[in-house]
């Protein structure tokens, strides 16, 4: 991969379109997805007190992952939003030609009257990593994508869900690696109201402002703000190695004001194999509560209260 361009953090004003949550004047919000022992939302709601008071109890972003077909906003958002926490929901999508026929108008619809009916700002992280070579056979384009994606939004729009920002989150990888091309599935700034990309350092290592700088040279020439969607050591590395890389996280965040948030991804799996937990990685774990306890990463939030009825009623 090429070397990473020499990037100035941008100091000009960040805005959104008038979608969802206004971003902090200073400071950024630190969130995180948590992996729970329970997928139902008492145990999305323990896990993630539980790791929030393990950082130091000042996590202000609660992040969900909702499967295309799988209604929201619902009991698990409930239970985030009775714990003060401003959220991002992040929709899977599914293909995007099939999206753009209108064959999944109602289901759209549905979700955009829920979120309407929420009342309360959310960031809502559509089809994230869409830049996945994976990802190929259902997102097929960046013509594709971008169709489906103000196909999608139009439907929101019309309905009056404009309490969801819209985040637009390729990976950082789809920067660094010329052959995916991220920017190319871009929407444009009339159609997005936070930049966001997913970090990670990769059997390689590669250090947090590597692959950020790569995503910061796009995000620094548009007026939007910027959220970290995922990130975290997925390796277990050599002695000390996941808490370096974390040290460079805070430093990297400090130092780009057009980062207004940034989202822990706490969780393991075997297919692929991955441990971003600090389960046996105290040293991480303390580092990450460094980083959680500053207090640039407390900022005021928005209003929460509901503006409207609650929401339909769903076991997500």
């Amino acid at each position: 991969m090429p070397p990473p361009p020499s990037v100035a953090p941008r100091t000009d004003p960040v805005r959104t379109t008038g979608r969802g949550p206004e971003p902090p004047e200073k400071g950024a919000w630190l969130g995180a997805w948590v992996q729970p022992e329970f997928h139902n939302p008492a145990g999305r709601a323990t896990a993630f007190e539980a790791f929030d008071q393990a950082a130091g109890g000042k996590l202000t972003v609660a992040h969900m992952f909702h499967e295309w077909n799988k209604p929201f906003p619902g009991d698990t958002q409930t239970a985030f939003n009775a714990m003060g926490k401003l959220q991002m929901i992040s929709w899977s999508g599914t293909d995007t030609r099939s999206t753009v026929s209108g064959v999944y108008d109602p289901l759209i619809r549905q979700r955009a009257e829920n979120v309407k009916e929420f009342g309360i700002p959310v960031l809502l992280r559509y089809r994230w990593e869409m830049d996945r070579p994976n990802l190929r056979a259902s997102v097929h384009s960046p013509e594709d994508y971008i169709a489906a994606w103000k196909h999608i939004r139009a439907i929101f729009t019309e309905v009056g869900a404009t309490n969801a920002a819209w985040v637009w989150c390729p990976h950082a990888d789809g920067f660094a690696n010329p052959e995916r091309d991220a920017a190319a599935y871009y929407p444009g700034d009339d159609q997005v109201d936070w930049l966001c990309a997913d970090v990670y350092p990769g059997t390689e290592w590669v250090s947090f402002a590597e692959r950020m700088d790569h995503f910061m040279a796009f995000a620094s020439k548009h007026p939007r703000p910027v959220v970290i969607g995922e990130f975290g050591p997925t390796e277990k590395g050599r002695p000390g190695q996941r808490a370096d890389w974390l040290r460079g996280v805070r430093g990297y965040l400090k130092e780009h004001p057009q980062i207004k948030a940034a989202m822990y991804f706490s969780g393991r799996d075997t297919k692929p194999v991955y441990d971003t937990t600090f389960d046996d990685d105290p040293e991480s774990a303390a580092v990450f509560r460094e980083l959680a306890t500053d207090p640039y990463f407390s900022p005021p939030l928005p209003n929460l209260s509901p503006t409207s009825a609650p929401p339909s009623k769903s076991t997500e």
